[in-house]
Order: C-alpha cells, then structure tokens, then sequence
C-alpha cells in the first residue's frame, strides 16, 4: 500500500463521518422535508457512526503519525474515539421521539451531529496546535448550531446564543495561549513543544507558562470546569433535552481526551506547574458540582451541576500525571457517558398529555406509577452519587487511588468530601420518586429512551461483576499516551 493510500486509510472513520454528513445534508435538500424524512436521515446518521466505530476498531495496532507529526493514531486516541462515536450514536438515538412529539424533527440536526462528531474525532488525534483549533472549532461551530436547533423557542435560541458568545471567548483565550506557546517555542507540533518544556529551565519560563495557562483556560471552558462553567446549566436548560443529552456526553469526552493528549503528552516536562492548575480546577468543580445543586428544581439544571463536579472528579485523575491516573480517567470518562445517557433518557421519558416536564417535584410517587423508570433512575444515581458496588463508586476509587499513589492526599480527601455533600441532592430526587404522594401517571416511556435506559442501568449495575475488559483496555490505552 502506497503511503498516500495508507494515510488515507488511516484518516477513513474521519473521512466517513465527513463525506457522510454531506451525503445526508444533499439528500435532505434535495428531498420533500418532512418529519419522516428527517427521521430516516437520523437513522443512516447512526449508520454512519457505527461504520466509523467499526474503522477505528479495525485500525492497526501501535501509534501512527500523519500529516508531518499533526495528527496522532494510538491506542490512547482509538479507545477515546470509540467512546465519543457511542455517545453521538446514543445521543442522536434519544432525539427522534422527541423530536416527533415537539413536531420539531429537522434533517439538519444528524447532518450537525455527525460534523462535530468529526471535529471530536480530529481533536482527539490533534498533535499539533492548529489542529487542536481546527478540530475544536469544528465540533463547536457544530454545537452552536445544535444548541438554538429549535429556532422557533426562545429558551433554545437563548441558549444557543450564550453558548456561541462564550465558546468565542473561551477559543479567543486558546488562541492566545496558542500564540504564546508558538512564539516562546518556535513550533506547534507537540512533539517540539515536549522537546522545549523538557529544557532546563522551562518551569521559569513565564511566556510559556502564561500560554500554557491560556491554553487550559480555553480547554477548561469546553470540559465546563470552575470558574469556566457558566454557560453550563443555562445551556443545559434551554437546549431541547436531546441535544442537552449530546452536549452532556460526547463532547465532554472528547475535550477531556484532548486535555490529557496536551498536558500529558506537550506539557510533560513542567508538569508540576499544569498540575497546580488542574487540582485548583478540580478542587472549584467538585466544590461548586456539589453545594450549587443542592437548591436546583430543574432535573436539567441539576445534571448541569452535576457534570460539573464529575469532571472535578476526573481532573483528579488527570492531576496525578501517571498511567495510572490516565487510567483512571479514562475508565470515570466511559462510566460518566453511561450514567448521563441513562438519567437523560429518563429525563426524555418524563412526559404527560401536556408535554415534557423537567422539574423534580413533577416525579413525585414515581415508584407507584411506573416503579420500573424508578428503579433505573435510583440506580443511576445512586451510581453518580458514588455509592458501592455500583459503577459510579469504582469510577471515583480509580482517580482517587491514583491521587493518593502520586501522593496527593488533599485532592483525594476533597474529592471524598465532596461526593458526600453530593449525594444529598441525588438522594432527595430518589426520595421523591419512592416516598411522597403520587402525582399524575407519565405517559409509556418510548421504546427508544427505555432501550438506552435498560442499557446504561444494567451496565452501571453489572459492572461490578466483570470489571476486567474495560480496565485492561484502558490501561493498555494510558500506556500508549506514556
């Protein structure tokens, strides 16, 4: 195989993903628009994301570089991937029931999935400063979009509109820290930034600790980490709920694949200045995620504040600089996306005659109605609560162990501390559901939410049966990133 067509193989699940979203964008012009059209887009959309899924799979083993050094294959990279792809896929399957009933189905809403899935993809590989930009642009350009999807709902446009002001600003700030980095480095590709961090004498250097600052100031608004969140639980809310339940997921994973690749891999020589900067972002977000929530009416809201202090608690992992922190990361990033699908289908579930309903009192005697959404809802979280055997509780042990290992003993005692106060606001919805007076009967939960719903419950309930795959392929992707 000519190197030409082996870069080109190597590129495919991007190039799939790609040149699939503009198939589907052509067909939706060029076809009458109605509801089952835009549902059958959805449906090749998901085809299309699996076929990517099964190429990264497929992809040979070891690290591979493309494009002078700008785009990294590895193992690292191909199990971060996998994941971001599920998460499109499980996401965009949650929207068409949604969609239907809101009478809001639009073609476009796929096409944007599968572009910013793209733009993940790319992030995920970046090695390389401008293509760290072009695929975080790529998938935020996405996003926005995504976000004001219902332009005739003025909390949609709303939020659509904060999360398009913020992100410019947030790429402004990496941008600037981008052309620092550039400037006191002399290059972007990650592998010289690696080799001058490593220099003596690079912990002094303040321009290229203000660009590395600048840098993780950018990644931290898009991974929603304190004081950078605030666009957060209003995005949250007003978004329609399935694209509150991409948001939720797949990007999350990806930026914070995109965030170890930078501070493990281009950062590695002055880690102890990164990790100063990651435990106070870790410390603000566990903090905030879990007294912020306590006082939250809104479901929607509250899982806003609730994926904030998860990535607090991911960021301990990232903190400890190690495989086995990466390790752990990595394993809380694929228990996380299975806890917010599963809660965000239950959410998408809550319907009446009426409409969809989001406040929390609105699930009162739930246990009565429908005992069955119940117990996968308690699960759930009681799972992000922390509490054993449940997935969510060995998400925690992982970052918190590998804290310790490295000797980060505050970090780890904080974290714990905060799942504790944590637990009261997701106790009290469980409360809710099982011990106060019935309100009226949701409508059947669709069969979409329920298969997401019975998927995700399982796997969080079950994990602890048969932890092995999943820990060994992570440990064999954190040594790939060492």
């Amino acid at each position: 195989m000519s190197e030409l067509a082996s870069t080109y193989w190597l590129m495919a699940p991007e190039i799939v993903l790609v040149v699939g979203a503009m198939a589907l964008l052509m067909l939706g012009v060029f076809r009458p628009e109605n509801g089952r059209e835009a549902e059958t887009i959805g449906w090749l959309a998901i085809a299309v994301i699996i076929l990517a899924g099964w190429l990264v799979i497929d992809q040979p083993e070891g690290r591979h570089t493309l494009f002078d050094g700008g785009f990294v294959i590895d193992g690292f990279g191909r199990f971060m991937k996998v994941l971001t792809l599920a998460a499109s896929a499980g996401a965009l399957l949650l929207s068409f029931d949604y969609m239907r009933e809101t009478n809001s189905q639009k073609f476009e809403y796929p096409v944007l999935v599968l572009l910013a899935s793209a733009g993940m993809m790319m992030m995920i590989s970046a090695n390389d400063l401008i293509a760290l930009y072009l695929g975080l642009e790529l998938q935020s350009l996405a996003l926005y979009v995504t976000a004001a999807i219902r332009r005739d709902d003025l909390r949609s446009s709303e939020a659509g509109l904060k999360y398009f002001v913020l992100g410019a600003l947030s790429s402004g700030m990496l941008l600037y820290g981008a052309s620092l980095i550039y400037g006191f480095t002399g290059t972007t590709s990650f592998a010289g930034i690696a080799a001058a961090a490593k220099v003596a004498g690079a912990g002094q250097n303040i321009g290229l600790i203000f660009g590395l600052v600048f840098l993780l100031v950018g990644l931290a608004f898009k991974i929603s980490a304190v004081p950078f969140h605030m666009w957060t639980p209003d995005v949250y809310e007003g978004a329609p709920t399935p694209v509150t339940t991409f948001f939720a997921a797949a990007p999350k994973a990806a930026a914070v694949a995109l965030l170890m690749r930078v501070t493990l891999g281009a950062f590695a020589g002055i880690g102890p200045q990164w990790q100063q900067v990651v435990s106070v972002l870790a410390m603000a977000s566990m903090g905030l995620g879990a007294f912020a929530a306590i006082g939250q009416t809104n479901i929607k809201r509250l899982l806003a504040y609730s994926a904030i202090g998860n990535i607090g608690y991911a960021l301990i992992g990232l903190a400890a600089a190690s495989p086995q922190g990466a390790q752990g990361v990595m394993i809380y990033m694929v228990i996380y996306v299975a806890m917010t699908l599963g809660a965000f289908a239950c959410v998408l579930a809550m319907r009446r005659p009426g409409g969809m309903v989001e406040e929390i009192d609105e699930l009162a005697g739930l246990a009565e109605t429908n005992l069955g959404m119940a117990t996968v809802l308690a699960v759930l979280l009681f799972s992000l609560a922390g509490i054993p055997p449940l997935a969510g509780f060995f998400a925690k042990f992982y970052v918190f162990a590998a804290a310790v290992k490295e000797g980060l003993w505050l970090l780890a005692i904080f974290g714990v501390l905060a799942s504790v106060v944590g637990a009261y606001y997701y106790v009290r919805i469980v409360k809710v559901m099982f011990f106060d007076d019935a309100r009226e009967k949701f409508l059947a939960i669709p069969v979409k939410a329920g298969l997401v719903m019975a998927v995700c419950g399982l796997f969080v309930l079950l994990y602890v049966a048969w932890p092995a795959p999943l820990v060994a392929a992570a440990d064999a992707a954190a040594r790939s990133l060492f």
